[in-house]
């Protein structure tokens, strides 16, 4: 009995109390938890809307649900539901496989700081939007790990959006439900909420709610460029950066492929009216004709929904197309980018916009036009490439994995190397480190150079040069301007 008490009085002395802060968020109290990095905190799974489940599948988000106590923010929450990942491919690039269980239960956000409960220090915000073709993805990704974000003292935010059939899911009887703002757009509505959010409550974990960058890549830099032509987000950011998402397609010009590498496909913008004629087929296929049947049903089902039909009819259904786009239903998105773009009511913020050298697909013409569109309206743009091949030990045989492919510099920009099996060399440190200072100093200065700028100009017509962040033939960094290049 003795013994017992000792080992439980040595436990209770060896335990690490939790001395950080406790803020007051929407929902209630919460306190983080130390990163590996002195002096910056997290905060995992803060819930921002109530779980979108039961009444609440395939509806706008709505008010968190408040919990007692201090809910200490130590895990992550779930990732939202979509398919299995196999292994192998982008997989084994990211680390997946210790992630809590998919769930439709998904709408948790996370925050990296420095400065927990000091309104008073004001630092810029960056929220980043992850990709995934807008089908599967989750923020709290290896990659994305935050951490050197906040020791750069910028407050990073990352969330969970809704993805496949439940985040874009346009349907006759839930339109009828609220026509004023019909809508299959529920992924963009939670996008959309993640910024109400930070708007509301940054400022507790020492953000300043009105300097404030987003920023996302491939399908996340498409919901950028969508955030960017929604009249629903005024006000709520301050500069975006658009990494491999493309640029302004204009209506005479088509997208060059590179030679060898696949073409990443746009999928077409359909209307809200389109969409529903669309997943309606599906539906009634499957004799789901109501609101309430389509709700009840179950999670599986529905994320199945679309393959099973096409598969048994040879049918296709925009449930069934490759990346998701959201719709043009007139309430979250009243017109395309491209098309906000030329009519000049694109958000008038400073960009940074560019793509990676083995990208999926040629980017840079496309990444020009929107850089001499935003200089025609009296805005800023800066050009990047990200052409660093990246180093292989020749155990991953996929060709699209090779070279500085379609979402290699996610590590560099988030310094998160240590999360990835590539036997990475000090040049690489070094380029994460230019990379992530350049990003930090945009979310910080809307300059990617500094608060005293420097050689990397905004993209015109006159100097029309993109920053390339690549190695030297020594391995050492030697980013460089200059136009950007193919395979």
């Amino acid at each position: 009995m003795l013994a017992l008490c000792a080992l439980m009085m040595v436990a209770c002395a060896t335990k690490e109390v939790n001395t950080n802060p406790v803020l007051t968020v929407e929902g209630g109290m919460i306190q983080g938890v130390n990163t590996e990095i002195k002096g910056v905190t997290v905060y995992k799974g803060i819930p921002f809307a109530a779980p979108p489940v039961g009444e609440n599948r395939w509806k706008a988000p709505q008010p968190v649900v408040p919990w007692r106590g201090v809910k200490v923010c130590d895990q992550f929450g779930h990732p939202a539901f979509q398919g299995a990942h196999y292994d192998g491919g982008y997989t084994t690039e990211w680390g997946y496989g210790e992630e809590k269980a998919y769930s439709e239960d998904c709408l948790y956000l996370n925050v990296w700081t420095k400065a927990s409960a000091q309104p008073d220090k004001k630092l810029p915000v960056a929220i980043w939007i992850f990709g995934g073709g807008m089908r599967e993805g989750w923020g709290s990704e290896p990659e994305f790990d935050g951490q050197e974000w906040a020791n750069k003292d910028v407050v990073i935010v990352t969330f969970n959006y809704r993805v496949g059939p439940f985040g874009f899911f346009a349907h006759p009887a839930l339109s009828a439900e609220d026509p004023e703002h019909a809508t299959g757009n529920w992924g963009t509505l939670d996008q959309i909420e993640a910024m109400k959010w930070v708007k509301k409550n940054i400022a507790q974990f020492g953000g300043d709610p009105d300097n404030v960058m987003i920023f996302g890549q491939s399908a996340g830099a498409r919901s950028t460029k969508f955030l960017c032509s929604s009249p629903l987000t005024k006000g709520l950011f301050n500069k975006a950066v658009i990494m491999s998402g493309s640029g302004l397609m204009l209506p005479d010009k088509q997208p060059a492929a590179i030679p060898g590498m696949p073409a990443l496909p746009m999928a077409k913008q359909l209307t809200l009216a389109e969409a529903e004629q669309s997943i309606k087929a599906v539906t009634d296929w499957a004799n789901l004709t109501t609101a309430e049947q389509l709700r009840k049903a179950p999670t599986e089902m529905i994320y199945a929904l679309g393959m099973t039909y096409t598969s048994v009819t040879g049918k296709r259904s925009c449930l069934t197309a490759g990346p998701i786009s959201p719709y043009i239903d007139g309430y979250v998105l009243d017109k395309s980018f491209d098309d906000a773009c030329i009519d000049g009511s694109l958000a008038d913020v400073p960009y940074m916009i560019g793509f990676t050298q083995h990208d999926a697909g040629n980017m840079g013409p496309q990444i020009v036009d929107f850089c001499l569109n935003r200089e025609e309206k009296g805005n800023k743009a800066w050009a990047y490439q990200f052409a660093r091949p990246l180093p292989d030990d020749g155990s991953h045989p996929e060709d699209y994995l090779k070279g500085a492919f379609h979402s290699s510099d996610l590590w560099f920009v988030f310094k998160s190397l240590k999360h990835c099996w590539r036997p990475w060399t000090k040049g690489d440190w070094d380029l994460s480190e230019k990379m992530l200072t350049a990003w930090s100093n945009f979310a910080k200065y809307a300059d990617p150079n500094g608060k005293d700028g420097g050689e990397w100009k905004p993209f015109t017509k006159d100097n029309g040069q993109f920053m390339r962040f690549m190695l030297n033939e020594n391995d050492e960094e030697a980013s460089s301007l200059g136009q950007p290049v193919g395979r």
